[in-house]
């Protein structure tokens, strides 16, 4: 009878967390910044029909690189635990908070099973406040682990060079189209020379603060979007 192969916990970790996050490096990133009067999200995807960013709750957008069917069922999972909640109880219950910790624990699972390999996916979970103060925006990575984001942040592809220009290029208090066309450029810098992103190749959508509805999330449409660049 043979020995069974054995693999230490920590190489077997290890493996898991490289396979991950090959595969969310495989894609384009997603950019997330808060501007004056709300939180913007960013990705390149010329599909219109397959989205990265969409919205959860009243308040609470999603914004997701990776596998699309992984992070799909995440999303529909938070709708579901959304609804439920805000209907059971009040409508006010239903946080940014609670749902990235819903997440965390699902994708912590899953990243310590040894039954099923470890999700592709990284995702942000963002709420608009009543102040940018107020607004609190979390980034789960595949293992299950959170941080709170404030600014801005970027996660997917080649995530070191965008966050770097970035870093370098944010300022508090920017308008909404000064804030996409910091996105759209910080999106290009991940090649050297920088490239051309058109408008057609983005998704854009913002939690917008000012506006009278309950639901604060609106899809920023291509119009929009080529006008906030050419200016």
């Amino acid at each position: 009878m043979t020995a069974p192969f054995y693999v230490s916990p920590e190489q077997l970790m290890k493996d898991r967390a490289d396979f991950a996050r090959k595969g969310i490096a495989r894609g384009r990133s997603v950019v997330v910044l808060q501007y004056a009067d709300g939180i913007l999200l960013v990705a390149e995807n010329p599909s219109r029909a397959l989205h990265k960013i969409s919205e959860i709750y009243d308040r609470i957008g999603f914004a997701a690189v990776g596998r699309y069917n992984e992070f799909e069922n995440l999303r529909i999972a938070g709708v579901r635990l959304a609804d439920m909640r805000g209907y059971a109880y009040d409508r006010r219950d239903v946080t940014g908070r609670g749902l990235a910790n819903a997440y965390a624990q699902t994708l912590g699972t899953i990243f310590s099973s040894g039954g099923e390999k470890p999700y592709e996916v990284e995702i942000f979970v963002a709420e608009v406040g009543d102040s940018v103060e107020t607004d609190t925006i979390y980034r789960l990575m595949y293992d299950g682990s959170v941080a709170d984001v404030q600014g801005h942040a970027v996660m997917g592809g080649q995530s070191d060079q965008v966050d770097e220009h970035l870093t370098q290029h944010f300022t508090a208090g920017l308008d909404l189209a000064g804030a996409v066309r910091l996105a759209t450029q910080a999106l290009a810098s991940d090649a050297d020379p920088a490239r051309s992103i058109a408008a057609g190749d983005l998704e854009a959508a913002v939690l917008d603060r000012t506006r009278t509805q309950p639901r604060k999330f609106k899809r920023l449409d291509e119009a929009t979007i080529a006008t906030a660049l050419a200016g």
